[in-house]
């Protein structure tokens, strides 16, 4: 088993941390926050008082960022201090040239870095069972893909540096997108009298069906327990939502590609979080359609 150094412990950093400590690592962990910390000391990993001193000795570091302005900074703090040959593991959700940056840098002093961002939320956090978009390196990928595979049930190679992201911001349009159309057809099918659950049983089954829908289903009491059954609690923010829908448009535009789709997904998200509700789960936009 290897030291790791897991810095990031919010929703999804704490459950993945977690996993690395029941699978035998040395889990050396870091967040700003005390109650994180706690939480992770909790589940057998041990703290540390900065993300330097995390990253002391690692033989793996994992990030679980906010914004690549934070991977920039700890990876700029931390580098210096690892274990020879160490691999550095980033699984935020981040623009493309960053996580290309951060690969560059590590290359430059003879370790390897791979882009790994997630999907599956809090509780595939939890349970181990993300799915990882992984960029890098053939050797990089050999590397990251056992501690990757403590976390989650698939762990993909996406292509080379900046793929990871590149793969989750297109995912992540596409989620933003038929979340926004899936809530806008229920509004729709019950101003038109359609009960909701003959709906889901109908279109769940037929070429309307999508994840949103059958999976994460934005209407209470249809389908399997989501969000939408606590009040649109928990789950995956609206806020998270949109940063993921602003990176996605902001690529697209620095490749020239047309989005349309994704830049009225955007939109929409944009007022929902504007009107307070940033943390609201980001199926709970069926609220804005029914009004």
């Amino acid at each position: 088993m290897a030291r790791v150094a897991f810095i990031g412990l919010g929703n999804m950093g704490g459950g993945m941390a977690a996993n690395l400590a029941k699978a035998g690592h040395d889990v050396r962990a870091f967040d700003v926050s005390e109650e994180a910390l706690v939480r992770a000391e909790a589940a057998g990993c041990l703290r540390s008082s900065s993300a330097a001193a995390a990253a002391e000795g690692a033989e793996a570091v994992v990030t679980m960022l906010p914004a690549g302005a934070h991977v920039a900074q700890v990876y700029a703090e931390a580098l210096g201090g690892v274990a020879p040959g160490a691999i550095l593991i980033d699984c935020s959700t981040i623009d493309v040239a960053t996580a290309r940056q951060v690969a560059e840098q590590a290359t430059a002093r003879g370790l390897l870095a791979v882009d790994a961002p997630v999907s599956g939320g809090i509780a595939a956090a939890t349970a181990g069972t993300l799915t990882f978009m992984v960029g890098g390196t053939d050797a990089g990928f050999a590397r990251a893909e056992p501690f990757l595979a403590s976390m989650g049930k698939a762990v993909i190679r996406a292509g080379a540096s900046g793929a990871g992201q590149a793969a989750k911001m297109c995912n992540n349009m596409i989620l933003g997108a038929t979340m926004a159309a899936t809530c806008e057809a229920f509004a729709l099918a019950e101003k038109l009298g359609l009960d909701a659950q003959a709906f889901y049983d109908i279109a769940s089954v037929s070429s309307g069906q999508s994840w949103s829908m059958t999976s994460y289903c934005p209407v209470p009491g249809v389908g399997p327990t989501t969000p939408a059954d606590n009040d649109y609690r928990g789950g995956f923010a609206a806020g998270l939502m949109l940063k993921d829908l602003r990176l996605a448009t902001e690529g697209a535009a620095g490749v020239g590609a047309a989005v349309p789709m994704g830049q009225r997904a955007r939109e929409l998200y944009e007022a929902f979080v504007a009107d307070g509700d940033a943390a609201t789960d980001f199926s709970g936009i069926i609220r804005t359609m029914r009004a």
